[in-house]
């Protein structure tokens, strides 16, 4: 592994960014076709309404499989660490431990879930005509979810053993899986928001199982002891110690979705939240090439700014933060002038395509500025300055869009809570550049 490193401090710049970056944009728009593809299906063949129960049980999905990817974040530099001293049997203890919290803490917030269902669904946003198809999709979906958390956490710890390829499967299998079931379900049964729903839970499932195959009898080294699912204090201490900024940051998004949901539905009716299912699916789609070099950025800055190679670390910066730049201008450009086009891809519904298309427009005006905050907040992550990570990770959802959408729809209605986006996306790579300028 050292010598394979190596190549971070002496290979070109250019091409080193192409290595990783590209990699890693096809692993995030895989997941970002898996977070869309129910929703072009139920747009297209079950409504708009449908769309609208999407958009309220995604963040509670996601917000609950988020605990298997805080576990999993956290125990894989535990592990990481580990194996690197040879030390073996804490690496058993702290996989131990990881599957033991993840199944406890999924199953507790499944059985939450659907003890409190319509108080969920209903926080989230599920409102009207949303709330049948909402409740439809949400209690099936709710009984793979322990099975995403599995998923999401045996992800970290594949790539922490030296497995990238195989952890990118991971995320493979269930837009595969959704892509084969969602027309036969959907579509050939006429099975609607249920069919929707089971093709989402048996993608969960069939990644789940594909990672207990490797653990099992695959290449894993990680191989369960009884002794080792027997909590040890430290390690779940350090577990939830680096794993909390994960789920800090996956819980502010699910906050921002009850804030944004409801607020939506206040000033726009059912409507109002069926235009942001497009936008935010949108939205998932559009931003995995900058994503994706912000993620093939960050090995090459930790290993220069740990040589002390600053011109390096400068070039990478720079690189990168240009290459975003530009992708995400074209991405601007695209939506600005093909935004009916864009729209009509999720719906068949002449009304929501002619109110989605501008308020596409509005919510993407900033677009070219977003690469300045992800590469900057993931420069400090990437050079161990994990508070001014976390703070910037959260300007734009937590300090910026929050706030703005509690106020600007009250003068502006549902213009408002579009506007609230450039705005946020300009104040957070305003914030980022201060801090970033005055770390250099």
């Amino acid at each position: 592994m050292s010598d394979q490193s190596n190549i971070f401090g002496t290979e070109s710049i250019g091409k080193l960014l192409r290595k990783q970056a590209i990699p890693a944009s096809i692993g995030i728009l895989i997941m970002s076709i898996y977070s869309i593809i129910d929703t072009i299906f139920v747009g297209r063949y079950v409504g708009q309404m449908g769309i609208g129960a999407i958009t309220v049980i995604m963040p509670i999905t996601f917000l609950i499989s988020s605990l298997g990817m805080a576990i999993g974040v956290g125990g894989a530099s535990i592990m990481s660490r580990a194996l690197g001293a040879g030390d073996s049997e804490k690496a058993y203890s702290t996989f131990g431990n990881q599957v033991m919290l993840t199944v406890i803490l999924s199953v507790i917030s499944v059985v939450i879930g659907y003890v409190f269902l319509d108080e969920v669904i209903g926080l989230f946003g599920a409102k009207g005509e949303i709330i049948p198809p909402a409740k439809e999709y949400f209690t099936i979906t709710l009984l793979g979810v322990p099975f995403l958390a599995w998923a999401m956490m045996s992800n970290h710890i594949i790539r922490a053993e030296g497995y990238p390829k195989i952890a990118m499967y991971t995320l493979i299998i269930p837009a595969i899986v959704n892509l084969i079931l969602d027309p036969i379900f959907i579509v050939y049964f006429e099975w609607g928001m249920s069919g929707a729903a089971w093709a989402t839970t048996i993608s969960y499932i069939g990644s789940a199982t594909f990672t207990t195959l490797f653990f099992t009898v695959g290449k894993s080294k990680m191989r369960l002891k009884m002794s080792a699912l027997i909590f040890k204090a430290d390690i779940v201490k350090e577990i939830a110690k680096l794993g909390s900024i994960t789920f800090i940051r996956q819980g502010t998004i699910s906050i921002l979705a009850i804030v944004l949901n409801n607020s939506l539905y206040f000033y726009g009716g059912e409507m109002g939240i069926n235009i942001y299912g497009i936008i935010n699916r949108v939205m998932f789609f559009a931003v995995f090439p900058v994503l994706g070099i912000t993620q093939g950025t960050l090995p090459i800055i930790g290993y220069n700014y740990g040589a002390k190679n600053t011109d390096r670390v400068n070039e990478i910066i720079s690189l990168s933060m240009k290459t975003a730049t530009f992708i995400a201008f074209l991405i601007f450009v695209a939506i600005m002038f093909f935004a009916p086009e864009i729209v009509s891809v999720f719906t068949t519904n002449e009304e929501l395509i002619a109110l989605t298309a501008p308020a596409l427009r509005i919510s993407f005006a900033a677009t070219p500025l977003i690469a300045i905050n992800l590469i900057g907040s993931g420069y400090f992550q990437s050079i161990g300055k994990a508070t001014p990570a976390l703070l910037l990770t959260l300007t734009k959802q937590g300090f910026f869009l929050i706030p703005l959408i509690l106020i600007l729809p009250t003068f502006m209605g549902l213009d408002g809570a579009w506007l609230a986006f450039p705005i946020a996306d300009t104040g957070a790579a305003l914030v980022t550049y201060y801090f970033f300028k005055k770390h250099k």
